[in-house]
């Protein structure tokens, strides 16, 4: 493949292990690969492996460099059968913001999407709205942001208080200011380039987040689930984090499931649902509690908008309790009496984004 732009993650590991002998990572698990061809010029090469040059390019300055191409072509085979090394998609550069500062942010996050199949693209054009600037809402929105997806708004028409302060999000010094322009300030400091504008009327985003109490009978909710927006919820009860569940209307089951099987395990679950939607009580959650639910849904997030495998809130919800924090899978299956699924879920559901990043319908709000 003379036209791959073979990537080289920074912060992999080039190891002497003698004179003559360079190990390029398998420093934390398998995957160590040994040569023998020129320690120092070689790890030189390596390190310029920054996905911009064409392998033909590569091996040409090899050449250059007083290397073999023929061995380095086959070490770069190997690297990447190993897994240490990432070929880029062309596309995948071209959504890349342009500069040195953009360049340098990006480098890491473009192996995380698992280049080669056009996945950095798809991210790039996605629209993600975080319903709350919560103390998980916003980190989470900077995340995402981070991560490379194209368009992350929060929306939250709130004041903000002391009590949302949170490392990553809405700080100290925010308190009195509206939450929506406080929100996108806390963004644009982890992702300085983002596209925070609000999206055009009758057009809606790939994924909305619920990030502040919900319950089946929110309005919001049931008008994303008509609408055929993805959803998900990403917020703290008490002190648990609940990512999830993740919700592709017609595919997975809805929240309205989840709220029926509450309902049959409690009669009264509808009287305290409708307490939890109103969304009056304080804010919930310790900082690594808000933190590590905002790590967890963006993980739900991006693995659906790569269209990577079948994230793990689907039909499902992942609790994360104090003091452990680890992900606990709780299933809410199609609920009998709801009939809102299709197609019975697949090994793959993430969805590849459309080319102008959204589709066209009406987000209930």
């Amino acid at each position: 493949m003379p036209d791959a732009h073979p990537l080289l993650p920074p912060g992999t590991p080039l190891l002497h292990r003698a004179p003559d002998a360079l190990q390029v990572g398998g420093v934390d698990g398998p995957g160590a690969v040994l040569t023998g061809t020129d320690p120092a010029a070689l790890s030189g090469l390596l390190r310029g492996l920054d996905g911009r040059r064409t392998r033909r390019a590569v091996l040409a300055d090899a050449a250059a460099a007083g290397l073999d191409p023929g061995p380095v072509g086959a070490l770069l085979d190997t690297l990447r059968d190993a897994g240490a090394l990432a070929d880029l998609d062309a596309a995948d550069l071209l959504a890349s913001d342009a500069g040195p500062a953009a360049a340098a942010r990006t480098t890491a996050e473009l192996t995380a999407a698992r280049p080669g199949a056009g996945r950095w693209r798809a991210r790039r054009a996605a629209s993600v709205v975080v319903d709350g600037a919560t103390r998980v809402g916003v980190p989470l929105a900077a995340l995402l942001a981070a991560s490379g997806v194209g368009r992350t708004v929060v929306a939250d028409d709130g004041v903000v208080t002391a009590a949302d302060a949170v490392v990553g999000g809405l700080g100290a010094d925010d308190e009195g200011r509206p939450r929506g322009p406080a929100a996108a300030d806390a963004v644009r400091r982890a992702a300085p380039l983002a596209d925070l504008r609000p999206l055009p009327p009758g057009v809606s985003p790939d994924l909305v987040v619920l990030s502040r109490p919900w319950s089946a009978s929110d309005p919001l909710v049931a008008g994303l689930h008509d609408a055929g927006v993805p959803h998900l919820v990403a917020t703290v009860r008490g002190t648990t984090g609940v990512v999830g569940p993740l919700v592709v209307p017609a595919v997975t089951s809805c929240l309205h499931c989840a709220d029926l099987h509450r309902r049959d395990a409690d009669p009264r679950w509808p009287l305290l649902a409708a307490q939890l939607a109103t969304g009056t009580g304080p804010a919930g959650g310790s900082t690594l509690t808000c933190w590590a639910t905002a790590l967890v849904a963006a993980q739900q997030v991006l693995a659906y908008l790569d269209g990577s495998g079948s994230p793990a809130a689907l039909s499902a919800a992942l609790e994360l309790r104090p003091p452990d924090l680890v992900p606990r899978r709780r299933p809410w299956p199609p609920h009998p009496s709801c009939g809102c699924t299709g197609p019975s879920i697949g090994d793959e559901i993430g969805r590849p984004v459309s080319g102008d990043g959204a589709r066209k319908g009406t987000m209930a709000r």
